[in-house]
């Protein structure tokens, strides 16, 4: 099993709207993303978000590539604050590739969590819009497969 965590793209300041929706640079960094992904041929059974606008946002644009047949779901659980022992549970019955858009310090918490049993371990850096992939394998064990950031990508794509 493949997990894709994503860190919702770049929103708006609570100032300028409380809901925080993605900025347009936020849309162009996840569409340039879900470009390159769908490019690399990365399929996912499920798409799931935090229920937050951003995280949503964010779900809707990565689905598009890599979601063809399926719907995303809003789940519990994934709020930036949110206990990740209780959520990796979850994982441990998913056998689909599944992807989950949610937020800091959520996801690096949980990556933590997965590939060494300590969320407090600040493994992976996130910047708005990144993508780490990580596999279980076999015996139970996740690894990290790869991870990017927008800012890696060429324009262009």
């Amino acid at each position: 099993m493949k997990l894709y965590l994503v860190q919702h793209g770049d929103a708006v300041s609570k100032d300028l709207d409380p809901e925080r929706p993605l900025s347009d640079l936020g849309r162009h960094d996840l569409q340039r993303m879900a470009g390159f992904l769908g490019q690399l041929q990365v399929r996912v059974d499920r798409i799931l978000h935090s229920g937050k606008t951003r995280a949503e946002q964010s779900a809707v644009i990565l689905a598009h590539a890599l979601l063809p047949n399926g719907q995303i779901e809003s789940v519990f659980g994934l709020a930036p604050n949110d206990p990740v022992e209780a959520f990796a549970a979850t994982l441990a019955a998913r056998t689909g590739d599944t992807l989950l858009v949610g937020h800091l310090p959520f996801m690096a918490r949980l990556a933590a969590w997965l590939l060494v049993g300590d969320a407090e371990r600040q493994l992976l850096v996130y910047r708005p819009g990144s993508v780490a992939c990580l596999e279980r394998n076999e015996s139970g064990d996740w690894h990290l497969n790869w991870m990017l950031r927008p800012e890696l990508l060429q324009s262009g794509q």
